[in-house]
């Protein structure tokens, strides 16, 4: 999995990331999925992603690229469950249906607190004086234009 976010242009950020991080980060979800969708509570998904979220921020991963890598990790998980774990018949098919709808909330879930890290990360940012579009370069802030951003964030 991590494989495919170094090789993929929607997560070039990730190269950023040491390969023992992205291991271990994935390996935290996947060994524990059971206590992740089953045990953890709401809070403990918003306290691990808010702080993942943080930091793959701090690391230089782009937003964009921080939600497509968590699309990325779903859908290999997914594939990976459909090829392994499931017998063919109804009940199987039954409980495929509930435990996808699991595995898209729990990463909904993830999104989000991802999200919300990668804001705070922005707020403390403000609160140096920094603005969107500014970037620190030797404590000092340097304005960055890209022509249209307005345009492209609306659709």
């Amino acid at each position: 999995m991590t494989n495919k976010l170094r090789e993929s242009e929607r997560t070039c950020d990730f190269c950023k990331v040491s390969p023992e991080e992205m291991e271990r980060a994935a390996a935290e979800i996947y060994r524990n999925l059971g206590e992740w969708l089953l045990r953890k509570t709401e809070n403990d998904i918003a306290e691990r992603f808010s702080e993942i979220g943080a930091r793959r921020a701090a690391e230089g991963v782009g937003l964009h690229q921080f939600v497509w890598a968590l699309v990325i990790s779903r859908n290999h998980l997914w594939q990976f469950l459909q090829r392994e774990a499931f017998a063919d018949n109804v009940v199987a098919l039954f409980g495929k249906l509930e435990l996808q709808q699991m595995l898209n909330q729990f990463f909904d879930r993830a999104m989000y607190y991802g999200v919300l890290g990668y804001e705070e990360t922005g707020d403390r940012d403000s609160a140096r004086g920094d603005i969107p579009g500014t970037v620190r370069v030797g404590g000092v802030a340097v304005s960055i234009r890209v022509p249209g951003w307005q345009r492209r964030l609306k659709r």
